[in-house]
């Protein structure tokens, strides 16, 4: 059963650069609501899921989630997750992007980051605590974006589809056995893919596996197991996946962290 929490701030903000930190059990949830000024989500462990008019972004700890002023969310968590909030007034945020996406988070910001909780600095007091300030949102300001790394949909042919994968991406089904599971056609599925991910059914699970393998690197497991677990015959299998899609291989994501191109 989801627990919904309540929402910290709902009509002004503690300081117009606010940050601050959270651990939220498995299957948490935040109501749908709004405010006036931007927040940038990043989970430390774990994977924020963030629900939009018609739009679900979900970023792993490789990536953060960008919510321009006034647009209406919902936030949620299938399993434990660490993360955090920045949260930006109006006037902070004009060098970010106008709309909601995901942003790469680099090895500096996720330092920053993780200086901030380690230190509990929920807000600049001093001149050294305001330039650490600046620099994040700098950086952020820099950051790639992505509409989202792994987008999902609440379209009636493609959700139970996605959450089957997202349950189970080890399953191998092709677009076609899918098709013939929801009495549809291959090019039916294929073409609310385009239209409602913005990505090939391909592209889509691979990324999604890349999801999953790196929340396992995260946990600490091996390569080996992390492959079967995925669906793949052999390690170097999934090793070249993880590769061609990441630009790097998973030994070294757990090493030094995963840095989006």
């Amino acid at each position: 059963m989801a627990r919904q929490l309540q929402v910290p701030f709902t009509t002004k903000l503690p300081h117009p650069v606010y940050f601050r930190t959270a651990s939220l059990p498995a299957a948490a949830t935040y109501p749908r609501h709004r405010h006036p000024w931007g927040e940038f989500v990043y989970a430390f462990s774990g994977v924020m899921e963030l629900k939009l008019a018609g739009s679900h972004y979900l970023a792993p700890p490789q990536y953060g989630i960008w919510l321009p002023p006034d647009v209406e969310h919902r936030g949620m968590n299938r399993f434990a997750a660490s993360h955090c909030s920045l949260y930006l007034a109006q006037a902070w945020c004009r060098g970010m992007p106008k709309t909601t996406c995901a942003l790469a988070v680099s090895p500096l910001v996720k330092s920053l980051l993780e200086h901030l909780r380690a230190h509990e600095l929920a807000q600049p007091r001093t001149s050294a605590e305001r330039r650490l300030f600046r620099v994040l949102i700098d950086q952020l300001t820099r950051a790639p974006t992505h509409g989202s790394y792994l987008p999902m949909s609440d379209d009636s042919l493609l959700e139970p589809v996605l959450t089957a994968l997202e349950q189970h991406p080890e399953d191998e089904r092709s677009l076609a056995e899918w098709a013939r599971v929801l009495h549809t056609t291959e090019r039916t599925l294929e073409r609310r893919c385009q239209q409602h991910l913005g990505l090939s059914f391909s592209e889509w699970r691979q990324r999604l596996r890349v999801v999953k393998a790196l929340a396992r690197l995260e946990q600490g497991h091996s390569v080996e197991a992390i492959a079967l677990d995925l669906g793949y015959s052999s390690a170097s299998a999934f090793i070249a996946m993880f590769r061609r899609m990441t630009g790097t291989t998973p030994d070294k994501v757990r090493g030094h962290g995963f840095v989006a191109s």
